[in-house]
């Protein structure tokens, strides 16, 4: 992947936005049009098993994702990349990609983002709320049970002023599912 770029940009949707793990010199909330976030990878380590797969986020085609952008300092860009490579590529499920991304003041920038690869094997497809949120529920792994990750990604988008509906929706669900066990 070619990066000659003036500035390095990174985009992130998930985890990445409140846990980046990184230096950055700047961040802004971003916008990306043609993706958007949705559980769509199974799990089978950190959120569910291979028998019982659970349900992590990835960038999918369609609609647009309201997100995080980092800028990082261009010398620490290899090793920026070399990290996230580590961190997102464990087995393979997202695909590195430069994307243009549109910052909260309206410059357009582009940024080094990780979108689900759609003939990966563990790639779960756009589900129906009722459906992701069946999944989520009864599903648990080394990191813990599938929907306290949901209600942690829910709980940092909002403290973030960030609104995802359709994971409020999955949200919901689980509660509704919860209730009625």
């Amino acid at each position: 992947m070619a990066l000659d770029m003036d500035e390095f940009w990174v985009f992130g949707y998930g985890s990445l936005m409140w846990n980046p793990g990184f230096a950055f010199e700047e961040k802004s909330e971003a916008l990306v049009f043609g993706h958007r976030r949705a559980l769509c990878v199974r799990s089978w380590v950190h959120r569910g098993t291979q028998e019982s797969p659970g349900l992590v986020l990835g960038l999918d085609h369609g609609g647009s994702c309201r997100g995080m952008a980092f800028r990082v300092a261009l010398p620490h860009r290899s090793d920026v990349i070399a990290y996230l490579r580590e961190r997102e590529l464990v087995t393979h499920v997202y695909l590195e990609r430069l994307l243009p991304v549109r910052l909260r003041s309206g410059r357009r920038v582009t940024a080094l983002t990780y979108v689900v690869d759609r003939s990966h094997r563990q790639y779960a497809g756009a589900l129906e709320t009722q459906e992701a949120a069946g999944i989520v529920h009864s599903a648990k792994g080394q990191s813990g049970p599938n929907d306290a990750y949901v209600f942690n990604t829910l709980e940092h988008l909002r403290e973030m002023g960030i609104r995802d509906h359709w994971l409020e929706a999955v949200g919901s669900e689980i509660q509704r599912i919860r209730g009625a066990s």
